[in-house]
């Protein structure tokens, strides 16, 4: 497999859906180089669009890397908290990278891609946009001889359909059968209606068998079912055209941020930029302590010690107060934390934050207070998720 070339110089990069979203009237904004889309209409309507039906995010400036050969699995494992060799094919991880230190440098998801029948393992990466160039570096320099890794942005654009209606939208454009596609999992299917395989199937290289199938996984960052979508950049403006004909909400950044909120869900640069180790973020469920990996020691020492510091969620009840990234926080007089994130939630109606605080303030029903505008708002912290709705996963 060939290495993509470089994007071309410039101030901002561009997704293939670039016109798509000037058609559409996007607000575009910079957002981790790129030039993506804030809000069509409104962010409001966008984040109802995702919880009651069915929205379409542009997700084309995440990495999006392969990693494959007869050592692939042991480099992400080496360099991720999750157990990679364990993984199933067509099985997604939700996994971190770390410093040595412990501290999380990006959160990623790592989609098996081969049958299991092959000598070599082949492996999808999708790291954020912000870290991609960073996580790709590091790769290449722990990678083995035989290990190939490529970078296929603008050449493979990548798009969510998120919402209780995603499912049905697809199975009614594509013929696909998608019930049988668990949580977690992904498996190529046939991009045209009526064609073999609308069940799924494994074993397809990436970028390679994207001009007859799409590679779709069934994760999303909303707390809704949902699907990822992978094509061909050159395919990318037409399907997304199709979708929104066919019921689909355009939405933005904006949206994609309220939506994650609620759910308690990182936001790289804002939960964690190097600072906090996964412990901290209430994310252990994510590392796989039973094969070694960078940071795995310290992990261990946090765990058994536990964290000075938890991410723990914040509901705040007063009408119009809104708290945002950087809202002080105080306990008895006392600056203890900063809001990592903050908002109004559009489903619950009141403001919500993530936040730090210490260990011995993070018990449900604890007050705190929350400087707004200047002035002192009764805060108290909450179990998280925010909103408890899950997604559909059968």
């Amino acid at each position: 497999m060939s290495e993509v070339p470089s994007a071309p110089a410039g101030p901002l990069r561009r997704t293939a859906l670039y016109d798509f979203h000037r058609r559409h009237g996007a607000h575009l904004v910079p957002f981790a180089g790129w030039e993506m889309p804030l809000y069509y209409s409104s962010i409001l309507g966008e984040h109802r669009a995702v919880r009651a039906s069915v929205g379409l995010f542009d997700v084309s400036h995440m990495g999006i890397l392969t990693v494959e050969g007869g050592h692939a699995a042991d480099l992400l494992a080496r360099r991720t908290t999750a157990n990679v060799p364990a993984l199933a094919p067509g099985q997604v991880r939700y996994t971190f990278l770390l410093e040595s230190t412990g501290r999380i440098v990006d959160d990623l998801l790592i989609t098996r891609i081969d049958r299991g029948e092959e000598l070599e393992r082949s492996f999808v990466v999708v790291p954020n946009a912000g870290r991609a160039d960073e996580i790709e570096e590091i790769l290449r320099q722990h990678r083995g001889p035989d290990t190939r890794i490529a970078r296929w942005n603008g050449t493979v654009a990548l798009l969510a359909l998120q919402g209780p209606g995603s499912r049905a939208l697809l199975e009614q454009l594509f013929g696909w059968s998608l019930a049988k596609l668990g949580f977690y999992h992904a498996a190529f299917f046939p991009k045209e209606p009526g064609a073999a395989a609308a069940a799924g199937e494994l074993g397809r290289s990436m970028p390679g068998a994207l001009g007859t199938v799409f590679l779709v996984s069934r994760t999303g960052y909303t707390g809704e079912l949902g699907y990822e979508i992978f094509v061909p950049s050159e395919a990318a403006d037409a399907l997304a055209e199709r979708l929104i004909a066919h019921g689909a909400v355009p939405c933005g950044l904006g949206a994609r941020d309220t939506l994650r909120l609620e759910k308690g869900y990182l936001l790289s640069g804002q939960e964690f930029h190097r600072d906090h180790t996964p412990i901290e973020a209430a994310q252990e469920r994510f590392v796989d302590f039973d094969h070694e990996f960078v940071g795995r020691a310290p992990l261990e020492k946090e765990r058994a010690e536990g964290p000075a510091r938890r991410l723990a969620g914040i509901e705040i009840t007063e009408a119009g107060a809104i708290p945002r990234h950087g809202t002080p926080i105080h306990a008895n007089g006392a600056l203890v934390a900063e809001a990592t994130s903050g908002g109004t939630s559009p489903s619950l109606g009141h403001g919500i934050a993530l936040a730090y605080l210490p260990r011995e303030l993070t018990s449900v029903g604890t007050s705190l207070e929350l400087e707004i505008r200047g002035r002192p708002v009764p805060g108290r912290v909450v179990a998280l998720p925010f909103l408890r709705a899950a997604p559909t996963r059968g």
